[in-house]
């Protein structure tokens, strides 16, 4: 039997005993108009509304892969699609499936269009652990229409999926739900007949901690909030409290107001940690940022800027380091980026310090600024233009590729500061290496110390 996204027997189920199924589940939207958040994929004539059969003329429904963070309502939206259209629907899992089961799902969906005139809608979850040769097995119906494709994953397409794929279908990108998003579900899901139908509160309190959790995931926040209701009733009370919500999460609530004065007094703390070189410090205000449900994207910004600001050239890895945690935090997010920002953190704090770029450019924009510039020296000017010879540009230049030691002494700088020096290495780590290196370039382009 070809695997059923949602089969009649637990549906029917949950219509008699609603308890018996997730709170999270029974609060799957039942239309496109009830999805919470990405309203920018719900637009009149959207891909989506096509899916559903929103739509007419000759211009049919296009295959869609929808690429999100955990919790941003992938398999709702695949959900809704599958109450709503007329079509045969079908789901896989790409962690248990395979070449095989895809073809049966194929030729099944054949015989239903050429037989009964019956198209057949394939939901594909967690597409990104399907191997080439098994998306290759669905080129042909997606090519042919024969299925249309509505593809998940929580990995950048760009990746995790072949080229052929991406190009016959439609991406479409979930964003994070916001906190008004989680809210707003949360809400609905206290007073909502098929929800906890009003048998407890929520004070504002335990709300915001519940939203600070959540972290943007709607499922995560449906789960903690049906876990703390059952707590709290079992206790014959019949509001939940911040206090009881901590114990069924087990995860206390940080004093961290994103929007405030804790978000900027923990990244500063932070930053000046990893300056300080105190390694457990840092991972500390780190792990107060990450509880309390701080964009990763935020803490990988001020990681790169802390590389350049307090590391520099004492240690060239670190901004690597830093670029390279930021670009996978935007490509994995929460929960496993916290590995990646722990391990930038870690490198950084522990890396030799130098703050010598930043004072070296610092010292350089404030001459610019006091007007200390001048004209190019004519030398250095370009010289590949008409008439620029006559005008006497680049004559007299020495190209230090020509020279033994590949430098050549003229003068590079406008008059005005032409012994000025701007950068003043350490000898702090690997900037050791380039206070050698700077002192003798100096030498050997005949500069005078200012």
């Amino acid at each position: 039997m070809e695997p059923d996204l949602f089969t009649a027997a637990a549906e029917e189920r949950q219509e008699k005993e609603p308890s018996s199924s997730p709170l999270a589940v029974r609060m799957r939207p039942r239309t496109l108009d009830e999805v919470v958040g990405q309203q920018h994929l719900l637009k009149p004539g959207s891909p989506l509304r096509r899916l559903v059969g929103e739509a007419s003329g000759p211009a049919g429904p296009s295959s869609v892969i929808l690429w999100g963070p955990p919790g941003t309502g992938k398999t709702t939206l695949a959900y809704v699609v599958s109450k709503a259209t007329n079509a045969r629907f079908v789901e896989l899992s790409a962690i248990t499936a395979g070449v095989k089961e895809v073809r049966s799902v194929i030729d099944g969906a054949r015989r239903a269009s050429g037989g009964y005139g019956k198209e057949t809608v394939l939901f594909l979850d967690e597409i990104h652990r399907f191997s080439k040769a098994q998306q290759d097995s669905l080129l042909p119906a997606v090519e042919n229409r024969w299925v249309t494709l509505i593809a998940a994953t929580t990995e950048n397409p760009y990746f995790s999926v072949i080229s052929p794929l991406l190009s016959r279908s439609l991406l479409l990108t979930l964003e994070p739900l916001t906190d008004d998003d989680i809210k707003d579900l949360v809400q609905r899901a206290l007073t909502d007949e098929r929800g906890l139908k009003g048998a407890v509160t929520l004070p504002e309190e335990t709300e915001s901690h519940l939203l600070r959790i959540a972290g943007g995931d709607a499922r995560r926040a449906l789960t903690a909030l049906e876990a703390a209701a059952g707590a709290a009733l079992d206790t014959g009370e019949t509001e939940i409290g911040l206090t009881t919500l901590e114990e069924t999460v087990d995860r206390a609530a940080v004093k961290y107001d994103r929007d405030g004065d804790q978000h900027y007094d923990v990244a500063s703390a932070l930053i000046k940690s990893i300056r300080g070189s105190d390694v457990d410090a840092a991972l500390h205000y780190l792990a107060r940022m990450i509880e309390a449900g701080e964009d990763p994207r935020f803490i990988a910004r001020r990681l790169m800027i802390s590389a350049s600001e307090d590391i520099g050239l004492a240690d060239p890895n670190a901004l690597p380091i830093a670029v390279a945690a930021a670009q996978a935090v935007a490509m994995i997010g929460f929960p496993e980026a916290a590995l990646t920002l722990s391990h930038a953190t870690i490198a950084l704090a522990l890396a030799p310090k130098s703050n010598a770029a930043t004072t070296a450019i610092g010292a350089a924009l404030e001459d610019v600024r006091k007007g200390l510039a001048g004209p190019v020296p004519a030398h250095l000017r370009d010289s590949h233009y008409k008439g620029a010879t006559k005008l006497g540009h680049g004559q007299g230049y020495v190209y230090p590729h020509d020279l033994p030691e590949g430098i050549a002494a003229q003068q590079y700088a406008p008059d005005a500061l032409k012994d000025r020096e701007y950068y003043e290495p350490t000898r702090h780590g690997a900037e050791a290496r380039y206070a050698d290196a700077v002192e003798w370039t100096r030498k050997n382009l005949g500069r005078k110390r200012s």
